[in-house]
């Protein structure tokens, strides 16, 4: 549990936000990473287009990093850095950050990314102003060269790589890079912060297509990332045991034990494959715990509908062609050859 003065946001740097309402702020939480989350920051002020303002939070990082990005954000005049002794993780610091303005829009930036143009704010604020349904937007995510797709933060089927650069209906986005509409943020409550870290994108997308909200991937919006190893969570180190244990709390959240205990089987495997037994054993009782006090939630004829579309159909795809193509190479070998004709000779120029 936090204490109160985890929570409690202390303006460091820069300029506050407004008191008004406005186009977007761009949110950046701040953990370790001096180089680039500065590099991220400058990014940022940089969007032009709209009235944006830049908010930082800082979650308890060293003394000597807070004291270079004060000297960073000092002269920017709309980016107002904050900064918290404790960390709330990513779901409960997005909550946070975002509480600090008063966008319209809600632009979230991990801090070892940074924007591919100058106007990815200004256009997906206004992608999110005209289309009224529109709760998220998800950000194409290109690697540390700027021009290959970031395979590792590909949050959708792989079934839909093909449509990377393209506009899709999803039912998720990746955090590095999206856009909220603060309208939908506000209405569900913001981000689940008692997961901490991994599957929080996951989890507000589906409370959002519950409750009528469209979520989108718009790949000519990009961020390049990083993937900065400082502070990153490795799979040895905790990142195995958040992603099973909150995938499994989200199951249980739509489905009850016949969505949970399936995928405790299957991660009981991965597990003990890739030598994470105990891990694997710890999140699921973790997940058990949460579960006894998580309320549970009703998914609608709509709801189940989108989920089919958008998430479930994409993904049996490859399993369809595989199966296909098996059944069509079984046919072709047990086909009697048709006799061949002749070929006609070639008209025009060789």
């Amino acid at each position: 549990m936090r204490s109160d003065r985890e929570a409690m946001p202390v303006f460091l740097a820069g300029g506050r936000p407004p008191a008004h309402d406005y186009a977007a702020d761009v949110i950046i939480l701040s953990h370790c990473r001096t180089t680039e989350t500065i590099a991220a920051i400058r990014s940022a002020a940089a969007q032009g287009g709209c009235d944006h303002h830049v908010i930082v939070l800082d979650q308890g990082s060293s003394s000597a990093m807070r004291a270079a990005l004060i000297v960073a954000v000092t002269p920017l005049v709309n980016v107002a850095l904050f900064g918290i002794d404790g960390n709330l993780g990513v779901p409960g610091g997005r909550n946070l950050a975002a509480s600090l303005g008063r966008g319209r829009a809600i632009i979230a930036l991990d801090n070892d990314a940074v924007f591919t143009t100058s106007n990815v704010v200004a256009r997906a604020t206004a992608r999110l102003a005209v289309l009224p349904d529109l709760g998220a937007i998800g950000f194409r995510i290109l690697s540390a060269n700027g021009v290959a797709l970031d395979r590792s933060s590909w949050g959708y089927p792989v079934s839909l790589l093909g449509a990377a650069e393209r506009r899709f209906t999803a039912t998720t986005f990746v955090g590095c890079g999206h856009a909220l509409s603060r309208a939908c943020f506000s209405a569900l409550g913001g981000y689940d912060a008692t997961l901490f870290f991994a599957w929080e994108e996951y989890e507000f997308a589906r409370r959002a297509i519950a409750a009528g909200w469209q979520i989108e991937h718009h790949g000519d919006l990009a961020v390049t990332h990083a993937v900065a190893a400082e502070a990153r969570v490795g799979w040895a180190d905790g990142r195995w045991r958040y992603f099973v244990r909150n995938r499994l709390v989200i199951a249980h959240d739509w489905h009850g034990l016949n969505g949970m205990l399936p995928r405790a089987m299957i991660y009981l495997a991965r597990g003990m494959m890739a030598g994470r037994l105990r891990a694997t054993v710890r999140a699921i009782a973790e997940a058990v715990r949460m579960t006894a006090t998580r309320p549970r939630r009703q998914a609608g004829p709509a709801h189940r509908s989108y989920i089919l579309a958008h998430e479930t159909m994409p993904r049996l795809r490859p399993v369809s062609a595989w199966v296909n193509a098996g059944i069509n190479a079984g046919a072709s070998a047990g086909a009697t050859a048709a006799p061949r004709a002749g070929l006609p000779a070639p008209s025009g120029p060789s």
